[in-house]
Formats: structure tokens, sequence, C-alpha cells
């Protein structure tokens, strides 16, 4: 017997849950088509067309909708200090597991909330203790953002300290964040570019201020290398577009540089002004990001899938949108083991509905650009395992579930 929406089928089965009837879109290996998608324990087993229900002791029906590699959202801020490392703090992090699923989200990036006084905190109560796969770029601040003001002083720059880590931590630490700095010279940048050339690992810059002396010219230039990240490419705070609305030509300099360029969408850090001329420009984002924190959530940001749908509204392909949210950002973090469907490869899956209407898009200031696609997560699976599921598709009808039934109600003892 065969019954889609996550009602066991017969004996004989191969594979532990089938994702049958979707559209699998896996950049990595150009794959955009109808093809069913197999997970055995806490890996991709099979994908293919047209395999038989009859194989999987579970079948989710994904008909109509895409199937993708779990997403990757490399510019989050997941670490909110405790009372121990705390200094004069800000509180502005979200728990991981509360917003990254829902999102079809399997895999984010902090980044460089913490430094090298506060990492091993972030590492011991949110890391390893989150569902999320968590990873981390290092501030190059010893305090990170858990403290005001500390990102602009050069005697809080801590080269020999985060580079430790980093190699303390392979696994974990995928680079060095360069955060809003307003001090003197280059010094942020220069400290983050030396702790990058002794570990192999890239730089993300949030520019910060600029100056006179420091400018985007100099930073996509000159400073900043092949594999570096130049986190919210369409702010318009660093003249990404020019008065003349026309887009800078350090940004093209960047890109022929081999510099990567990220949405890092935040509460102040995508703007359609910026955005359409780059556009118009045929300058696109390498990979779509959403500086999450308690402010851009809540604001023009959202989520992660609204911020793919507002890219999808300036005019990219629903596979490079994907493209942008999965193999590129783990390119771009060097985990290429990450973002695909590969048979072999951890099972972190994303199904997402396409939903064709009008729909208002606002950016970070809150201006609105109608669209008329919007991403919503159906099924989010990390590691083989069902974290999210919006419409029970992978759910067993209620009359056939095997429920625990407990008797709530204390008897009184027996009298004697």
């Amino acid at each position: 017997m065969v019954v889609f929406w996550g009602v066991a089928v017969a004996q004989g089965q191969t594979y532990d849950l089938l994702l049958k009837g979707g559209h699998v879109i896996d950049p990595k290996s150009n794959i955009s088509k109808p093809m069913d998608v197999a997970v055995t324990g806490t890996k991709i087993a099979r994908v293919a067309e047209n395999i038989p229900a009859s194989q999987a002791k579970k079948v989710a029906d994904v008909a109509g909708l895409y199937v993708t590699p779990g997403l990757i959202d490399i510019h989050v801020h997941v670490y909110e200090a405790t009372p121990v490392t705390a200094t004069a703090g800000r509180a502005n992090s979200v728990w991981p597991d509360a917003f990254s699923f829902r999102s079809g989200v399997t895999t984010m990036v902090d980044a460089g909330t913490s430094g090298s006084a506060n990492f091993e905190d972030f590492r011991d109560h949110v890391i390893r203790k989150a569902k999320t796969r968590i990873l981390a770029f290092l501030n190059i601040s010893r305090n990170g953002m858990t403290a005001t003001g500390n990102e602009d002083k050069v005697e809080e720059l801590d080269t020999a300290g985060v580079v430790k880590l980093a190699k303390a931590n392979p696994d974990v630490v995928v680079g060095f964040k360069s955060a809003h700095y307003a001090g003197p010279g280059w010094a942020s940048i220069d400290s983050a570019v030396e702790a990058s050339r002794q570990t192999e690992r890239p730089v993300m810059v949030d520019f910060g201020f600029i100056t006179a002396e420091r400018n985007l010219d100099g930073l996509l230039r000159d400073k900043l290398r092949k594999g570096d990240i130049y986190t919210h490419c369409f702010s318009g705070n660093r003249r990404e577009v020019m008065e003349n609305n026309q887009l800078n030509p350090a940004m093209e300099a960047g890109r022929k540089r081999g510099i990567y360029f990220d949405i890092g969408f935040g509460a102040g850090s995508f703007y359609w002004w910026v955005a359409v001329p780059a556009y118009a420009a045929k300058f696109y984002p390498d990979s779509i990001s959403t500086d999450l924190h308690k402010g851009s959530m809540n604001g023009g940001m959202k989520d992660m899938l609204q911020s793919m749908s507002k890219i999808l509204a300036l005019g990219s392909s629903i596979e490079d949108v994907i493209r942008m949210s999965t193999i590129n950002p783990a390119l771009e973090v060097k985990h290429p083991e990450l973002g695909s469907l590969d048979v072999g490869a951890e099972a972190d899956v994303a199904v997402l509905r396409l939903d064709r209407g009008k729909f208002g898009l606002t950016d970070s200031a809150g201006a609105r650009k109608m669209g008329d696609q919007m991403l919503a997560a159906e099924l989010t699976l990390r590691k083989g395992e069902v974290v999210w599921d919006l419409n029970g598709r992978a759910a067993q009808a209620w009359e056939q579930f095997p429920y625990r039934k407990t008797n709530y109600i204390k008897s009184e003892p027996a009298k004697k």
C-alpha cells in the first residue's frame, strides 16, 4: 500500500524518507528538474527520477514544490554573551534554532559577534547546543560585538588571539570579521587580513565608516584579496552606487580580483535605490544573507526567504537565487561539502513553495518594491530529521498515529 503525506508503506523499504514528486534544484550538480530525493539515516541516499514509493518507510508528497539543499545563511548574529563574558553590552542576537528551520536554513555562520575573549563561551553555550549547524567568523576585535565601541579601538584588535582560536577550532572557525570600524587608518582591515594570511581563511568586511583615506576604492582594489567577502554590498553607505546613480567602478574592480559580494541585508544595509541600479549594471550578488538579529528580523529584512524573494524581484532566476543561498556561500566559507544534494552528503534539505501573486517587498528603510513571487518553507530536514513541517507532509495521519495515552488523573490512595 502506498499513501503519501507520511503514511508508511509496505515491506522491503530501502530508504527512511522519500521526498516524492518535487522539482529538485541542486546548483552544484546543475540539476533543475523533477526528481525524487531519498534519505537514509542522516545522509542523502539517492536523487533520481521516479524512485518507487514502495522502497521507503515514509513518503512525503512534495509535488509542486522545490527541493533544494538546506539553505546557508553566512551572515547572522546568534551569540548573546553570558554574564561571565558580557562587558557593557549589546543584546541583539537570537537563538539559532528558533529562527533557522522555519526559513529552510540548516547552516548559519555567525559574523563576528564573538572575538578572542568570548568565542569559547559562544562555542560551549550556543554552537555545541544548537541543532542548527553553526560556523563562525571571529571578530578581529577582542570582545566582538558584545561591547559598544570596542570595534573602533586599535588596542582591542587581537590578531594573535583569533589565529590561535582558528587553529584550535578548525571545524567551526571559517574566517575573520572586520566590522563597524571608525578608528584611525586601516588597522582593523589590516589585522583581519594578517589573521587570514596566517590561517588561509577568508576575511568578511562590514566596512563601517569610510573616510577620505579609508574608502571603497582602497578596500576593493588594494586591501581585500581573492576569496575575501564584502558584505552589505547593496547598502549604499560606502558609495557602492555613485551620486550619478551609476555603479561604483570599485565594485567591478573588486569582482575581477575575485572578491565575493554578499547581501547582508540587516536593519540598514539593503536599499532598493542601490540594488536596482546595481542590477541594471548587471552586478549581481554572489550570496544572499540576512544579517539576522533582533532588529532586522522585525524590520524590512524579516527572514532568509523574504531576502531571497527580494532578489527574485530584482530579476534573478529561482535557480540563481538557490545558488546564492546554497553552494555559493558554502564555497565562500570553504566548506564545499555543504550546500548540495550529493549522494552521501549530510541530509540537510529545504522544500520550498514558490507562491505567485502581488507582494510588497520592503528594504531596510521600509520602502516597498512590488514583486510577483514569494518563497515559503514547507519542510526542512537537518541531518535527515524533519525539523520543520509546515503542513505535515512528512507526518502521519492522526487516525493511524501510535499515541501514547497517559492518565493524568491521580488516583486516591486506597483507604485501609
